[in-house]
Parts: C-alpha cells; sequence; structure tokens
C-alpha cells in the first residue's frame, strides 16, 4: 500500500458541496484504507495500490455517483508531494502567495513553455513535472491569470491549485 493525496477540483464552492466525513466514507467504500480529509477543500490522504490514472478514475466515477456531480481528482503519491513541495523555484516575498497546480498530465514541452510564458508582472509560473508552481504578488484574487488563459494548454478541467502553506501542513501531518 502506498500512501497517496487525491486533489478534488472545484468541491464546496457553490453548489458542489461536499461534506468531509461523507468523503471519507466514500474512499472507504471504495476500498481504499486510512481515508481522512484535511481542511473543507477536498484532500484525501488514503492507502491504495495501483496506477495512477486507474485510482483518478475510479475515484472521479464513484464521487459523481455519490455526490451527483463530476469531481475531477489529482492523485499524487506522499513522495510525490513532498518532492514537490522541496522544488522551491522561488522566494515568496512577504504579500505573496504561493500555490501549486496539479495537472492530470505531464504537459508536452512546448504546453509547458506555453504555461510559463502567461507569467505577468503578478503571476509567475515554473512548470515541473505534473505541477506547476505559481507565485502571486498578492491575494489569489489579484491574479491576472483566469482559467480559459489555462485552459488552451491543460484542458479546462486539467488542474487545481493548493496554497504552499496548507500543502506544508498537510506533509507534516502525514509525517505525524
Amino acid at each position: 500500500m502506498t500512501t497517496r493525496v487525491a486533489f478534488l477540483r472545484a468541491v464546496n464552492l457553490g453548489r458542489r458541496t461536499v461534506p468531509m466525513a461523507g468523503l471519507a466514507k466514500a474512499f472507504e467504500a471504495m476500498g481504499f484504507d486510512g481515508a481522512w480529509t484535511h481542511i473543507n477543500s477536498g484532500n484525501v490522504v488514503f492507502e491504495a495500490t495501483g496506477p495512477r490514472t486507474a485510482l483518478e478514475r475510479t475515484i472521479e466515477t464513484r464521487l459523481e455517483h455519490e455526490f451527483g456531480f463530476e469531481i475531477t481528482t489529482f492523485v499524487r503519491s506522499k513522495a510525490e508531494l513532498e518532492k514537490a513541495l522541496t522544488i522551491e523555484p522561488f522566494k515568496p516575498a512577504a504579500g505573496d502567495t504561493y500555490f501549486i497546480t496539479f495537472l492530470n498530465s505531464t504537459p508536452t514541452a512546448a504546453a509547458a513553455r506555453a504555461l510559463e510564458a502567461l507569467s505577468n508582472p503578478f503571476d509567475t509560473l515554473r512548470v515541473h513535472g505534473r505541477d506547476v508552481h505559481w507565485r502571486m504578488r498578492g491575494t489569489s484574487t489579484d491574479s491576472r491569470l483566469k482559467s480559459k488563459d489555462w485552459a488552451p494548454l491543460v484542458g479546462p478541467l486539467g488542474g487545481t491549485s493548493r496554497n504552499v502553506n496548507m500543502l506544508r501542513k498537510l506533509a507534516a501531518k502525514l509525517h505525524a
């Protein structure tokens, strides 16, 4: 068994409500061991074997049936999450926001260059495998980048973002 983290896209936004206790139970019902959630934004830790893409498809299918709407899922192993947190392609200054956007596949070299070319004086993007490190010079609500900017490069549901501060807390809980 491998410790995995499922990052669920766009849950608990508007009508897309998913109770975290119900989410953990749904993962257990799928046969995954030790499921637990971290904060109320669709982060589920669980134990499983098998290829990542198969896990993602299984989770997406079952959660859509359970909750009544599509829930795009991005699975990372504990080791992959830890590696993503060690990369640190830039040092955010006070007041900056730093996200990692998890993609469902590694972009081509051309797509990675195009993603990084979306950088502007407010937003800086650096692609590392299936992850995009994203620094904002302020809060995320002030970002100049919109979903429509990313969609041609990663697909309309091709990524989900998490604040690095939250990811570090999650990684610390994984070690506890």
